[in-house]
């Protein structure tokens, strides 16, 4: 059996992963990255990727259903869905290479195609090759969770690794979980000609605004698109149609097929984590804010299965605290949480608190600033007018904010960045933007902040009169 020792084991080629590996081998140290699936992880094959290249072609469709307001008759597009998937293949195969074994290779670092797992605290075992690291980091992701619905194991049904490859169009999908997956994939499938229905337990995109969430919901029904909150799905069955779906209501639905997108859990069951040491629980590994395992030192987690927030620019943003750590030997701490991005149309998007969570932290300190984009002239212009920019203020400066409405995920990196840097709303509404631009709701919103001490204050008022009467 082969024998490595290098100064770092990554466990896990997804983005993050793939970042701390290249990273490490280019800043001189020695590196072992194991992965026993696909290069790229969730995000490139079966997540983010495909899932915006699919969202594509499904806005691509609907643009031509809605060319009314622009003076051109609507058209039914005819839809191709192998063709579609074709695109969606296409885009993955076209990022593949920059993830690929060859170029990492090339960057120094050695490659293993197998699935690790721990054989004692400092060695893992992949394949026929032991690797005794002098760190190991995990970067295994995460994986659908599916939940123990009475019949699920008798039913066919896909998830976010399984749809991708689906090249019949389904004549009703059934979605299981109304979180960001569910929607974007129900918007996704209705505008390439599917009947669509989501059942959520709870609220439909639960973790966001109730206010900026129902705009999206308001629009995803518009086009078609049936939802049904607050109703668990309590049996499942097989049936000739596809699937049967019986609510906690007795409400019986069938469909052609059922899509399983009720969350995510960490992908741990192949590492053996107890030969290693390792504690860890149903979120992933137990680490401290520094992503070092509380139990083995010589480990550390990174990514969807470090327990924090299941994103991929934040295992990324966690590549960067732990080449400070491990390369450096410079202290650092992950962020406690990031922005987030629903990609639905109209886009959804989360930074810092919301307005719920601001009231519970700071009670009446907090203040409360509102843009709709129907009254930024770019979005009119493109009859894209639904939506609104909240900002959550403390004292002066942002601590929250939520928008929803046309690129909502670019405009939200400029709250992300106020946000972090503690940035007075004044230096904000200050600021000269282009003209026309979405943008702009961002300096709208920040200027509300003053209206009320500009526009409704008095003595302001006899100041203003007396300048008049008495400066030449």
């Amino acid at each position: 059996m082969q024998i490595l020792t290098p100064d770092l084991c990554v466990i896990g080629a997804g983005s993050g992963g793939l970042s701390l590996a290249a990273g490490a081998a280019q800043m001189g140290a020695r590196v072992v990255l194991v992965e026993g699936g696909e290069m790229g992880g969730d995000c490139l094959n079966t997540g983010c990727v495909p899932s915006k290249a699919l969202l594509a072609a499904g806005k691509a469709a609907q643009a031509m259903r809605s060319g009314a307001a622009f003076g051109m008759a609507p058209v039914e597009p005819t839809i191709d869905f192998a063709a579609v998937k074709d695109h969606v293949a296409g885009i993955i195969a076209s990022i593949a290479p920059h993830d690929s074994q060859e170029r990492f290779e090339g960057l120094g670092v050695t490659v293993l195609r197998d699935w690790a797992r721990f054989t004692a605290p400092r060695e893992v075992q992949a394949g026929q090759t032991l690797i005794r690291a002098r760190r190991f980091v995990i970067a295994t992701g995460s994986h659908a969770a599916i939940p123990p619905i009475p019949g699920i194991e008798e039913v066919p049904y896909l998830t976010n690794e399984t749809i991708f490859a689906l090249r019949e169009r389904p004549d009703h999908l059934l979605i299981l979980g109304g979180g960001p997956i569910g929607m974007e994939m129900a918007q996704a499938h209705r505008r390439l000609g599917c009947r669509v229905t989501v059942i959520e337990a709870a609220r439909a995109l639960g973790r966001d605004d109730p206010d900026c969430a129902a705009v999206v919901l308001a629009s995803l029904r518009a086009e078609g698109v049936e939802i049904i909150e607050g109703q668990a799905v309590v049996r499942l069955r097989r049936v000739p149609e596809g699937v049967e779906a019986v609510l906690a209501d007795g409400l019986v639905l069938t469909g052609s097929h059922l899509l399983i997108a009720a969350g995510r859990k960490p992908a741990i069951e192949r590492l053996n984590l107890e030969a290693g040491g390792i504690s860890h629980s149903r979120t992933g590994i137990t680490v401290g804010a520094n992503l070092r395992s509380v139990s083995n030192r010589r480990v550390y987690a990174m990514g969807d299965v470090a327990g924090g927030p299941q994103f991929t620019h934040v295992a990324a943003a966690h590549a960067g605290v732990l080449i400070r750590q491990i390369l450096l030997g410079l202290p650092a701490k992950a962020a406690p949480s990031a922005p987030w991005v629903t990609y639905t149309e109209p886009e959804l998007a989360q930074v810092g608190l919301s307005e719920a969570e601001a009231r519970a932290a700071h009670g009446d300190r907090v203040t409360v600033l509102r843009a709709e984009f129907g009254g930024n002239d770019r979005a009119i212009a493109e009859r894209k007018g639904k939506g609104l920019v909240k900002v959550m203020v403390v004292k002066g400066r942002p601590v929250g904010a939520s928008i929803v409405g046309p690129q909502a995920g670019e405009l939200i990196g400029f709250w992300a960045l106020a946000i972090a840097t503690r940035v007075k709303l004044g230096t904000l509404a200050g600021l000269v933007l282009p003209y026309p631009t979405l943008g702009e709701t961002a300096k709208r919103a920040s200027g509300a902040y003053f209206s009320a001490k500009l526009f409704d204050n008095p003595a302001l008022k006899r100041v203003v009169r007396l300048v008049q009467r008495f400066v030449p």
